[in-house]
């Protein structure tokens, strides 16, 4: 996991400014973090390892070996992100802020091109993170987000994120409330 934690400076409808003139842009992420006194941007990794042997698997003919390896790397992934995410909460507690859940670019509300000026605010490059020209992280099983730290910040349960989503009754991944 990599991290910084980032002050707020200005908020509107459309954009979050932070000092150091990094601006991020997206609806869902101004009306979600309006209170924000902070930000923190991270980003999690599993490494490559595992995509490398998917790869392999694949490729000597054993696709179900591969198939369930590459769902395990995506849980690790997972349960990175929510130590990612307590993380920052036990950092900023002290201060008595709380913390939001996170949220991730190419979420809805939050354009997928907000991966560059994310990776501004974050050294991904020193857990071996990079992006495509696409704005896809490399490795393949890495997530990047944001956190907003500040008083009464607000949260969702993983059921309300899937009501929210784009991807509606066709993800089979979907959890209901």
């Amino acid at each position: 996991i990599a991290y910084e934690i980032h002050t707020a400076t200005a908020i509107d409808s459309q954009q979050l400014c932070l000092e150091g003139g990094v601006v991020l842009h997206g609806s869902t992420l101004t009306r979600i973090l309006f209170q924000a006194k902070e930000l923190a941007a991270l980003v999690c990794t599993i490494g490559s390892r595992i995509e490398d042997r998917v790869t392999e698997y694949f490729s000597s003919n054993e696709p179900l070996r591969g198939l369930l390896l590459d769902g395990l790397g995506s849980a690790a992934v997972d349960v990175l992100v929510q130590e990612g995410c307590e993380l920052i909460r036990h950092e900023t507690v002290n201060r008595g802020y709380q913390t939001s859940s996170p949220l991730s670019p190419g979420g809805p509300g939050f354009p997928l091109s907000e991966q560059w000026p994310l990776f501004q605010l974050v050294p991904a490059e020193k857990i071996g993170v990079s992006l495509t020209s696409a704005g896809l992280m490399i490795p393949r099983k890495s997530v990047s987000m944001i956190i907003g730290i500040g008083p009464q910040m607000i949260t969702w349960t993983r059921a309300e994120a899937c009501a929210r989503c784009s991807l509606g009754e066709t993800c089979h991944y979907r959890i209901r409330q």
